[in-house]
């Protein structure tokens, strides 16, 4: 029988008792409704653009910083997205790999666990993209006169201009941080415990420049939503044209970012993470009846009496 986390201490939980933890959350998120299981996963794709329109109007005009510190402050802002996320309770595509932990202990299925991240991923991919489109209809592109806008034109145009394997590497770098930060809020007891595991590695894969796939589907739509209908007096005012942002388009988006990133971002998070995990600390704590079913069969006893007494084999475990 598993251990149950240890809750008496007011201790931070350790590793083992983490890696328990993770396995009940993951059983618990595989077994949602679907309504629920989408709704929460449009507020998380709401939450994490929340943190990416914070990050890009703090880069707004900080191109006078030295690149590295316009970066971290950048990623320090964007780490409310997934605060917002643990605190206040949504589902999170990325964060959701994790759930591999109780797939590999037999504890979710492969139909469940698919089907939580298509609807999670869908559910993102909603959310992220309807606080787009109210972000460009309210104007805060024009913001700074149009400071704003223009970094959100540079950054969506710089992630749609990474070569495919070159997004996945870097979706597999992001994910790896990012599950990273929910693996240490399994070991946190108050909410302060969990937003200050949360900050340090949100803000090292934005400073990075790693790629998200859910915080892309805020970025590249609101700098796609820009470059469709900003006024003429947008353009006048950063001194660019629409003309400039060529590759940015609807097909370079989903072919040449999210795909690939999202891709990296499976294997960061279920392998990097869950997998390596899973296999310290919960290997051994798979099912009796699916050890059972590998048992060894019994030695049969002669029915004729041996010489010496018969050692009946495969009791130990090996």
């Amino acid at each position: 029988m598993m251990p149950e986390p240890r809750t008496a201490s007011l201790d931070a939980l350790l590793p083992a008792d983490m890696a328990v933890k993770a396995e009940q959350i993951g059983v618990r998120k595989a077994h949602l409704n679907p309504i629920s299981m989408f709704v929460l996963a449009m507020l998380a794709g709401a939450f994490i653009a929340l943190g990416a329109v914070f990050a890009t109007t703090v880069s707004a005009g900080a191109s006078a910083l030295p690149f590295g510190v316009a970066r971290l402050l950048a990623g320090l802002v964007f780490s409310l997205g997934l605060i917002l996320v643990i605190i206040g309770g949504a589902e999170l595509f990325t964060g959701n790999n994790l759930i591999v932990m109780a797939w590999a202990s037999r504890k979710v299925s492969t139909a469940l666990l698919l089907k939580n991240w298509a609807v999670v991923y869908l559910g993102n991919f909603f959310g992220s993209l309807g606080t787009a489109l109210l972000v460009y209809l309210g104007g805060q592109f024009t913001f700074g006169q149009g400071a704003v806008g223009a970094a959100a034109l540079a950054t969506a145009n710089a992630k749609v201009g990474l070569g495919f394997l070159q997004a996945i590497a870097l979706g597999i770098l992001c994910n790896a941080l990012v599950c990273l930060a929910v693996w240490l809020t399994f070991s946190a007891r108050t909410t302060t415990d969990r937003i200050l595991a949360i900050i340090p590695p949100i803000a090292a894969f934005v400073a990075a420049g790693f790629e998200h796939s859910v915080a892309n589907m805020y970025f590249i739509p609101v700098g796609l939503f820009i470059k469709a209908g900003a006024p003429a007096s947008f353009w006048t005012n950063i001194g660019r044209t629409a003309a400039d942002y060529a590759s940015l388009t609807w097909g370079s988006f989903l072919f040449r970012n999210l795909l690939p990133v999202t891709l990296g971002n499976i294997v960061g998070g279920t392998l990097l993470v869950g997998a390596v995990y899973w296999f310290v600390y919960l290997r051994q704590a798979i099912p009796a009846s699916a050890l059972a079913a590998k048992a060894p069969e019994p030695v049969p006893i002669p029915t004729e009496a041996p010489s010496a007494p018969a050692e009946v084999a495969g009791n130990g475990r090996h």
